[in-house]
């Protein structure tokens, strides 16, 4: 076996949840990037175009923020680490798990409610909103709420808006933010709770309405290069932050920090 296939399996095993790894690799020949969930979309196409211009081998395992930071924690051979908010980064900061010098906010986003995607507009979300009669009987799918960044901002914004005491009841948690996508686009959730790239991302779902920025923290997907990352993975990490691939990631719905 190889030690690139050996790479590919022990990500398999990650994402699974197995908690035996492999010992710390040396040498292994590409990058291997831990992404959030919400970024696969864009960050597919964005590694298609690196590696037809350099040759580059780029592997990439996508899951919770939560998930993938535990998992670098637990000794993952991860190069670079992008999460869906600051949390998790700073957990593996302050474990010095990470390059600090290499830390950048890459990017930021929004929290959409989508439906099906024949569903009109459920009008204006403000406090108050009236979400359960939105609901109407059904559940609100949402990641995680204490735990997965898409969730944490979601459960925040409820709070915002003065609803989450009516509505938790009716809440349905997913392991990430494209599972809570997912019961939507099945038709198992008539509501969802995603951040805005995610809506772009699947045309069985619309949006119906925009919850406001100022009901919860700012969104950051800050990226950093781990201790077991090399000039290979800088490169990429340098490429991230150039206009061809900012352009893939704003034409997904994701914006610039502080945008």
């Amino acid at each position: 076996m190889t030690l690139s296939t050996a790479r590919r399996f022990l990500i398999a095993a990650l994402v699974l949840g197995a908690t035996t790894l492999a010992p710390i690799r040396a040498g292994a020949e590409g990058v291997l990037i831990f992404a959030a969930a919400s970024l696969k979309t864009a960050l597919d196409q964005i590694v298609v175009d690196y590696e037809l211009q350099t040759g580059e081998d780029i592997t990439v395992s996508y899951a919770a923020s939560s998930v993938l930071a535990r998992q670098i924690q637990l000794g993952a051979p991860a190069d670079l680490f992008i999460s869906a908010n600051p949390d998790w980064m700073d957990v593996l900061q302050d474990a010095e798990l990470i390059n600090t010098l290499s830390r950048v906010d890459l990017l930021g986003n929004g929290l959409v409610l989508i439906g099906a995607a024949d569903r009109s507009s459920v009008g204006q979300i403000k406090p108050g909103y009236d979400l359960i009669s939105a609901l109407d009987g059904g559940y609100l799918a949402m990641a995680l709420v204490d735990a997965v960044p898409a969730g944490q901002y979601g459960k925040a914004a409820l709070q915002g808006l003065g609803v989450w005491n009516a509505v938790q009841d009716q809440v349905a948690q997913s392991d990430n933010v494209r599972a809570a996508l997912a019961l939507v686009a099945t038709g198992a959730a008539p509501l969802g709770i995603v951040y805005r790239s995610d809506a772009t991302a699947e045309t069985r779902v619309s949006v119906v309405g925009s919850i406001p920025a100022d009901m919860h923290p700012p969104i950051i997907y800050p990226a950093a290069i781990t201790l077991s990352g090399g000039e290979n993975t800088k490169s990429f990490l340098d490429y991230l932050q150039t206009e061809a691939a900012t352009s893939v990631f704003l034409a997904q719905g994701f914006a610039l920090p502080g945008g």
